[in-house]
């Protein structure tokens, strides 16, 4: 199976290093400054586990696609989306399938519009990774974890072929036959986790430590559950344990990457994963709003980053 794996930034450099690493036919799309750097270092990744590294990865630009692919992975920020469609169209023939990891659940939309909809399978991936100064990936906890599945839930034989290349490259798969419940519940545990510590600009055990601050999180979870359930997608009851465990461990560093993004001065995805999230709630709680603070919080940021970047 041919895999194109578009981009080879935190995420997808991360899962399609595995790949490669276990022996896959893997191939990153990437821009021209981005393949210069591989060229010359190869593909570095800092696992939690030791280091390893791809030399000699293959690579190729949007305008060197020569054929469709049987496979795309696509792990780009959602305000790339556009791009990212633009700059692999012609790899996708009348049989590829398309397996997104963005956050949310509206890059399905905008995939479904651009793509055969009936290829475009549901997906979500579990790791926090980043590019540090050099370029190289660095895994910044044990968690690396990638669930699929066919988004009319149920298994299938292609479903299957994919499980068969994905499995074995060290890190955790699964084949989810509900995937789009699978991530309805990401969405909710990673939107409260990037309002939450956006919004306080601080770590989940600086938050905790604050008077107050564990209301803040449960009231945002509390949200955030709320419109899962108003879009028939309620986590379940273990999802929900896990979570307030989560959210109330006074000893968690943990942040969003979107905290990450905020200091380093670059774009936020506020409005795929705050902002859709909000659209789609069928009534507001009594009291007001804390999602709807941490929304005005992060767009706030955009609108003086616009100011400042147009000066």
């Amino acid at each position: 199976m041919r895999i194109l794996v578009v981009g080879a930034g935190a995420i997808g450099g991360y899962f399609g290093a595995r790949l490669l690493e276990a022996g896959r036919n893997v191939t990153f799309l990437v821009r021209e400054r981005r393949a210069e750097k591989l060229r010359e270092s190869g593909l570095k990744v800092k696992a939690f586990d030791g280091e390893f590294g791809i030399d000699n990865s293959p690579l190729v630009l949007s305008n060197e696609i020569a054929q469709p692919f049987d496979l795309v992975i696509l792990s780009c920020k959602a305000y790339d989306l556009q791009n990212a469609m633009d700059s692999f169209a012609s790899a996708v023939g009348p049989g590829t399938l398309i397996l997104p990891l963005l956050n949310g659940m509206a890059h399905l939309d905008a995939l479904d519009a651009h793509f055969d909809a009936a290829n475009v399978l549901g997906g979500q991936c579990q790791i926090a990774a980043t590019l540090n100064a050099h370029g190289e990936i660095v895994q910044m906890t044990d968690m690396h974890a990638l669930v699929f599945g066919e988004r009319a839930g149920g298994r299938s034989a292609r479903v299957d072929a994919v499980a068969a290349q994905l499995d074995g490259a060290q890190f955790d798969l699964t084949v989810s036959e509900n995937v789009l419940q699978s991530m309805w519940d990401k969405w909710v545990f990673l939107a409260t986790l990037a309002t939450g510590t956006c919004l306080m600009r601080t770590p989940i055990c600086d938050i905790l430590a604050a008077p107050g601050g564990e209301d803040v999180l449960r009231g945002l979870f509390t949200e955030c559950e709320g419109i899962a359930a108003d879009n028939d997608h309620p986590p379940s009851e273990g999802t929900l344990m896990r979570a307030r465990s989560f959210f109330a461990d006074r000893s968690s560093t943990m942040t969003a990457s979107m905290l990450r993004d905020l200091e380093n001065g670059a774009p936020i995805e506020a409005d795929h994963i705050v902002g859709d999230l909000i659209s789609r709630r069928r009534s507001k709680p009594e009291g007001g709003s804390m999602l709807e603070v941490a929304y005005a919080n992060l767009k706030a940021y955009e609108a003086k980053r616009a100011r400042t970047s147009a000066k």
